[in-house]
């Protein structure tokens, strides 16, 4: 298995993409401390059933990350558990509606920010704290092709692309540290953030695909496992675009 006995840090895990990634993360043989916004009894179960199928513990934590009080709580859990941390996935973020630039607010703009990079970096010093101490680790940033290519609504790419450039400044701050940090960018992915978008602005995407058709959340989070793990121990500061071909 990828990351047998690895413990990993999955925030957003409650979602489409996260969900998968504490799936393929559990199956992959990581211990997981799962963070999601808000309680649920079937992502408890959902983490309960994962845990005993793959003789691995899969802990949920609620927070809201861009509140400081709750963040601090989250963290605190993490600690009192005295375990080492081995990978961070972050995964947390924010869509918003598709709207065009000159109807987005600036408090719109800002709340996306917040949650897309704001959180993920206070996220990404916590984690490093931790993985500094044993000098190892691996940082897997999900971004978005949006942040490549500028082609979704402006503050959510601008969100995506500060990630990304962010991803590189850290990869090189933290190699000393023997700590690597990649950031991942889905295409078009089957979850429920697609309801939310045109169906002719889907099927200009997907048309412009080699694959033509959206990604699987577990074609993402397979990645992210990659990413995780001692396999890519020579791989950092890389943006690793999981398209299916966009052209």
């Amino acid at each position: 298995m990828l990351l047998n006995s690895k413990n990993a840090l999955i925030t957003g895990a409650a979602g489409g993409i996260g969900r998968a990634l504490i799936l393929v993360y559990a199956r992959q043989g990581a211990n997981i401390w799962a963070f999601a916004l808000e309680p649920s009894n079937a992502f408890e179960a959902f983490c309960d059933g994962l845990a005993e199928e793959n003789d691995c513990w899969v802990k949920p934590l609620y927070c809201d990350l861009t509140d400081a009080v709750s963040r601090k709580a989250a963290f605190n859990a993490v600690m009192a558990d005295k375990l080492p941390l081995d990978i961070l996935v972050n995964n947390a973020g924010v869509m918003g509606d598709d709207k065009l630039f000159q109807m987005v607010s600036d408090a719109e703009a800002r709340s996306m920010f917040e949650v897309n990079y704001i959180a993920a970096m206070e996220v990404c010093r916590f984690a490093t704290r931790m993985m500094a101490r044993r000098r190892c680790g691996a940082v897997v940033n999900i971004a978005s092709v949006a942040g490549l290519d500028g082609d979704s609504r402006a503050d959510y790419s601008a969100s995506k692309a500060a990630l990304i450039a962010a991803t590189k400044a850290l990869a090189r701050e933290m190699a000393p540290l023997g700590i690597r940090v990649n950031a991942l960018a889905p295409g078009m992915t089957n979850t429920s953030l697609i309801a939310g978008l045109a169906e002719k602005a889907v099927e200009d995407t997907l048309a412009k695909t080699l694959l033509h058709r959206m990604a699987e959340p577990e074609e993402i989070a397979n990645v992210a496992a990659f990413l995780g793990s001692d396999m890519a121990s020579y791989v950092t500061g890389q943006t690793w675009r999981v398209d299916g071909g966009r052209v």
